[in-house]
């Protein structure tokens, strides 16, 4: 399996950014995803995930009601939009899928909330 992140960028507080993962190696549609974050020093978090239909999502607390996870499956694709940023939200953003009884891991998009 193969993920590769996108989208993150350097954004002002209250700012909007979507992220992207495509996916391959795996059939995509069979499995279930998440979004992850890491920021400096602190260890690797739990942000969003979404069933392999879509039909089901779940947030951490900090993002509730300003992330949005969503999937496109014809596009082997799994997007986070996020909205109302905050420093906080500075972290490097992860996809991740288990397959195949392993996690696997994109290299992560930067994602810097300042002014």
């Amino acid at each position: 399996a193969q993920l590769v992140e996108s989208g993150g960028d350097l954004v002002q507080p209250g700012g909007s950014l979507r992220l992207s993962c495509a996916a391959s190696g795996f059939t995509f549609s069979r499995y279930h995803m998440r979004w992850y974050r890491q920021a400096p020093g602190k260890e690797r978090e739990f942000v969003a995930f979404i069933t392999d239909t879509g039909g089901s999502t779940n947030y951490a607390d900090s993002v509730k009601g300003r992330f949005a996870i969503s999937r496109d499956n014809a596009k082997n694709t799994v997007y986070l939009q996020m909205n109302a940023l905050k420093p906080e939200d500075t972290a490097v953003y992860y996809c991740n899928v288990y397959f195949d009884s392993r996690h696997y891991w994109g290299q992560g998009t930067q994602v810097t909330v300042s002014s």
